[in-house]
């Protein structure tokens, strides 16, 4: 294999590649994705250096997992680092099996999503993921968007999790959340590794940075930040008014302010999707950002625009302007 992208460590000394592989797509998210497709993709993310690759069971029902274990069949297991979720048992469904799931996935509907943050729950979890990955560990185990779970997922869902850690089942572990708040919660009140924000730290949504993102740098948590183009509209060079913003129609102010961060981007020689990708960056808590990739062509413009040079300057004019506040956190020290 090629030489790795740059790394940064978590406190076990687990190093994710500063990219990582999001493998949503890989189960079919809001189209269909061909197995010649998937594997195509996670072989032009190895070719292009990233190690990490991020899936969950909710992604097209354990569809992303198959896939992304089939796709990494023939690479050493230490070369690269998984993680998937836990919170979310697939159940068996005969009775919905003739349709097609109904949570963004174009798959059959065989199985159903359960909520289960018990101790048996993530057991169970973990081991059918280790199945359909084709592996013996997950590296990371994020409990998956417990916002409703707070009390189920912060006592057995952890307690679950730490026991596995101590058995070298699971290597780090965590939670995955839209949103920061509860975020900051299992960092300060529970024993975890990394966090996952999705959407909470971009151009556009600084959210993460109000307490989250200062708690996990004191306390030695890693932070991988996710959903940086924040579900499309920070996705391309041309600003789309119709374009999604958090799964949702972007408001007229939130595309004013999107094209003014564009225009900064221009005046500096940047594109707004690297910028995008590479802001996350910018904070010494974060060790990776992980953005969805579908195709192989897809994976390569994506590390071109992590790779691409940005000067100092557009930072500093984004943050005097008042229009993205800069986090100040100088990655390359922590890169190798």
């Amino acid at each position: 294999m090629t030489a790795t992208l740059p790394t940064r460590p978590l406190r076990t000394g687990t190093r994710l590649t500063e990219l990582g592989f999001g493998a949503a797509q890989l189960g079919n998210l809001f189209r269909e994705t061909t197995d010649d497709a998937s594997a195509e993709a996670v072989s032009a993310a190895l070719g292009d250096g990233l190690r990490y690759f991020d899936t969950a069971p909710h992604y097209g029902l354990g569809l992303s997992e198959r896939r992304l274990g089939r796709a990494l069949t023939a690479t050493p297991r230490d070369a690269v680092v998984l993680s998937s979720k836990v919170g979310r048992l697939l159940v068996d469904s005969p009775e919905t099996a003739d349709q097609l799931d109904d949570d963004g996935f174009i798959v059959p509907a065989r199985t159903r999503r359960a909520w289960d943050f018990s101790r048996d729950g993530i057991l169970r979890s973990v081991e059918a993921s280790l199945g359909r990955l084709g592996t013996d560990r997950l590296d990371i185990a994020y409990l998956h968007d417990p916002d409703d779970h707070w009390e189920a997922a912060s006592t057995t869902g952890i307690a679950a999790l730490v026991e596995l850690r101590d058995q070298g089942v699971v290597r780090n572990i965590g939670a995955g959340m839209n949103q920061a708040p509860m975020l900051a919660e299992f960092v300060r009140r529970c024993d975890v590794d990394v966090v996952m924000v999705a959407g909470r730290f971009t151009l556009l949504d600084s959210a993460a940075l109000d307490e989250l993102l200062p708690l996990a740098a004191e306390r030695g948590v890693g932070v991988v930040a996710a959903a940086v183009y924040n579900s499309g509209l920070l996705s391309s060079e041309a600003i789309d008014p119709s374009a999604h913003f958090d799964y949702g129609e972007a408001p007229r102010s939130v595309v004013e302010r999107t094209v003014r961060i564009a225009e900064v981007c221009a005046r500096h020689g940047a594109g707004l999707p690297a910028a995008a990708i590479q802001y996350a960056l910018r904070h010494p808590a974060v060790v990776s950002v992980v953005t969805g990739m579908r195709t192989a062509a897809h994976v390569h413009s994506t590390v071109e625009r992590y790779s691409a040079e940005i000067p100092e300057a557009l930072w500093e004019e984004l943050d005097a302007s008042g229009l993205v506040p800069d986090p100040a956190g100088e990655s390359a020290d922590r890169s190798v």
